[in-house]
């Protein structure tokens, strides 16, 4: 006799088995991996802050620690170059392979962009060693072409869930940032595992993730979850949070377009590459020289002095200014588009939650919130990720808030267009409200035509015209 349910729950417990003797491995190199990396980035950090004391000589350095990675990669890093974007590509269709030697590369290029004050972030490193960790244990297991693209997400995943102490974002993120509009969930259980062993390790070699409850919050934030009070503090909250929530969008789609145009154009006008990390770096030390201020270099998630802005203080009153947000934003586009590594993500969170609390102030909101609220919100919007973004906010913050959390992700989306700092990422269907559209171009091809996917046209008389 047979028997269909028990069949079908033999092969799954098989899969099952199969993966987790997979990502076992890959979890527990690439938490061990992050763990160490961490380790290193706080070294690096602390002394260079150490540095200040005795007046920043360190940073002037930075123009030939970026002639340094620009060699080694050149010299020895074979395709390495291409980042988060070449892990993408290789997701979508395999083709050259990820190099092993990503992985030594991105970790120490990033530690001596932060030690010598370039202003970057970490997720970019931690993808890529998920990556080029994920590919070679692929090539040991031998996998065929669909398991060798399921093992690159679960690296992805376990690279970002364990950087950040967001696992169950880890996984999302990996299955979401591959296309616009469209998850690859067939890829779930991978990724989710990954992620959370990987993060496991990492924790369990003594990292601690900085992770903030959202507390002292005035009264209407309260009020979406108790129906007795009047609704009308719910709606006026609401609308100042879409408000934000739009800026948010715009944010993001600034510091992606901005960051492309930096490296558009010195890639344009200067022919000699070494020369293009020179005049980043010098740009980088012209404008910390002339405003005397270095809060808006590194890394930013804790102040370097007392008084100064970073991610931690944008979440009090008083704890950033009206240009912090903009300043954390250009000098993170100067840094990545000249050729220094590190990531986007964690500038993205200084400019979200700085901005945050700007617009906190500005629009009479509580100031916490609006910091979360920014914080994950030009992360969606710039890395086109609302579902992971909302998710973030909850394992970082709590869940209290995950309406907020949610209409603030999703509307950053939305306003932040057809970009994206991922240029690898794929268009699968457009932004559009109601758009039914679909596309298999990249972000990288449709910025390159100069292409911009508009709604649809209605069929009005207008438009049946000639």
């Amino acid at each position: 006799m047979n028997f269909p349910f028990t069949q079908h729950t033999y092969h799954q417990i098989k899969m099952l088995l199969k993966w987790l003797l997979i990502i076992t491995p890959l979890a527990v190199i690439v938490g061990s991996i992050n763990a160490f990396f961490l380790w290193l980035l706080s070294k690096a950090t602390d002394f260079r802050i150490s540095t200040y004391d005795n007046y920043a000589w360190i940073i002037y350095l930075l123009p030939l620690a970026g002639v340094a990675i620009i060699w080694a990669y050149r010299k020895f890093g074979k395709n390495s170059e291409g980042g988060n974007n070449l892990i993408l590509d290789e997701i979508h269709a395999s083709s050259a392979g990820i190099p092993g030697r990503m992985s030594p590369f991105v970790l120490f290029s990033t530690v001596i962009t932060h030690l010598f004050g370039g202003s970057a972030g970490r997720e970019g490193t931690a993808v890529q060693i998920g990556g080029a960790t994920a590919e070679q244990l692929g090539k040991l297991f031998r996998l065929d072409e669909n398991d060798h693209k399921l093992i690159l997400i679960a690296g992805v995943a376990a690279g970002f869930g364990s950087i950040f102490g967001t696992p169950f974002t880890g996984a999302i993120f990996a299955l979401e940032v591959l296309y616009i509009g469209r998850m690859r969930y067939n890829a779930i259980i991978p990724a989710l595992y990954a992620s959370v062993i990987a993060n496991f390790v990492t924790v369990a070699w003594g990292t601690h993730h900085s992770h903030n409850k959202l507390s002292n919050i005035t009264d209407p934030i309260n009020v979406a979850f108790n129906m007795d009070i009047h609704f009308l503090p719910v709606s006026l909250l609401i609308i100042k949070i879409i408000v934000a929530s739009i800026a948010f969008g715009l944010a993001g789609y600034l510091f992606g377009e901005l960051t492309h145009q930096v490296k558009d154009t010195l890639k344009k006008h200067i022919k000699n590459p070494y020369l293009i990390p020179v005049v980043g770096g010098a740009v980088v030390i012209a404008i910390v020289t002339a405003t005397q201020n270095y809060d808006y270099i590194g890394i930013g998630v804790k102040p370097y002095h007392e008084g100064g802005v970073a991610i931690s203080t944008a979440f009090q009153e008083g704890g950033a200014y009206w240009y912090s947000w903009i300043s954390k934003l250009v000098l993170t586009a100067i840094t990545l588009g000249a050729g220094f590594k590190g990531g986007e993500v964690t500038p993205l969170f200084f400019v979200g939650a700085t901005l945050g609390n700007t617009m906190g102030v500005l629009l009479d909101g509580p100031i916490p919130l609006f910091a979360a609220l920014g914080f994950i919100g030009v992360f969606s919007a710039a890395t086109n990720t609302p579902l992971a973004c909302t998710i973030m906010g909850v394992e970082l913050f709590g869940s209290e808030y995950f309406l907020y959390f949610a209409l603030a992700c999703f509307t950053a989306y939305y306003f932040s267009g057809h970009t994206g700092i991922y240029t690898s990422q794929k268009v699968h269907t457009p932004k559009h409200i109601g758009s039914l559209q679909k596309f298999e171009e990249n972000l990288g091809q449709l910025r390159k035509k100069g292409k911009h996917l508009r709604p649809p046209k209605t069929n009005s008389s207008d438009d049946s015209k000639g």
